[in-house]
């Protein structure tokens, strides 16, 4: 019976990391073609044009703090992050330190890789010490830019995540972004957002459960003269609930998110300082504060 046991675990695992996989390389496979679709684009207009402008990659470690707030017996998504598990009965504060090694490519495709570690505390225990908790990797692209025309620009992004180490709680996520944003003016200073977000869970155990959440929100982002960019989105998180081994039921739910950006960049639209707020009811608030301040190595 141990022997059977086992096997079944590591079938579990085994069939998680393959959905996690295969959902991943389906979106890898859209990157690829966009990224020949850009290619071609490039060619085109290398054609049409004699005088080339040099470019290089941009790279740049993504430095990320976040402070969540969250309540007890919750599973957390929001709009990036990897699920959150609060499953004590006391609510919850995390810190979070992600360190995702971003090259931009092209202004139109990034690829994204690194690790991410965390501490937490309850009201009745003092912070933890501060571990590795996960790593990610992905990918965010312009399938379509709309450049002044009639279509807005897609965007798609896509990331997997991998918590670490092992245990029964163990577990692979994908989360996949398409976004919609349409330009209200030349400069594409000011517009409109409209977007659909994707999360699914993979745990190695078979005990563990957790469907999958849904975000669909609408949106816009206002840019000043001096770079200072807002960016506001809306929508509503629909989640499946969840069983975790024996801990009681996480119930579905359907409720409101809200997130504001803060953004300062420079000329050239690379990222200086980000600064995100962020609340979801899951069913209760949970609230988030990410502070970005990214450290460039090549820059253009």
């Amino acid at each position: 019976m141990e022997g059977q046991s086992l096997r079944a675990i590591a079938s579990a695992r085994d069939l998680g990391w393959r959905r996690g996989a295969q959902a991943f390389t389906a979106g890898a496979m859209l990157l690829l073609c966009s990224s020949m679709a850009i290619a071609a684009d490039r060619s085109a207009d290398d054609e049409d044009d004699d005088e080339q402008k040099p470019s290089q990659a941009t790279v740049y470690l993504d430095y990320r703090t976040t402070f969540a707030a969250l309540p007890p017996g919750v599973v957390a998504f929001g709009f990036r992050s990897f699920p959150r598990l609060q499953v004590s009965s006391e609510a919850s504060k995390l810190l979070i330190l992600d360190f995702p090694l971003t090259i931009d490519l092209t202004d139109r495709v990034s690829i994204y890789g690194g690790p991410s570690t965390s501490t937490s505390r309850t009201e009745t225990t003092s912070w933890r010490t501060m571990t590795l908790d996960s790593w990610n990797v992905g990918f965010q692209a312009d399938i379509y830019q709309q450049n002044g025309g009639a279509l807005p620009t897609v965007t798609l992004q896509s990331t997997l995540t991998r918590s670490i180490p092992d245990s029964l709680l163990s577990a692979s996520s994908t989360n996949t972004v398409v976004e919609l944003g349409y330009a209200l003016n030349e400069d594409e200073t000011r517009g409109l957002l409209g977007g659909v977000m994707y999360t699914n869970v993979f745990f190695d155990s078979p005990l563990p459960q957790v469907k999958p959440a849904v975000v669909g929100y609408v949106g816009g982002y206002y840019q000043w003269d001096n770079n200072w960019k807002l960016t506001a989105r809306g929508g509503v998180q629909s989640f499946g609930g969840a069983q975790l081994l024996s801990f009681d039921p996480v119930k579905p739910f359907t409720k409101p998110i809200f997130r504001l950006d803060l953004e300062k960049l420079d000329d050239n639209d690379n990222r200086m300082f980000g600064l995100t707020a962020e609340i979801a009811w899951v069913p209760k608030p949970a609230f988030s504060l990410v502070l970005r301040t990214p450290l460039y190595f090549v820059r253009n």
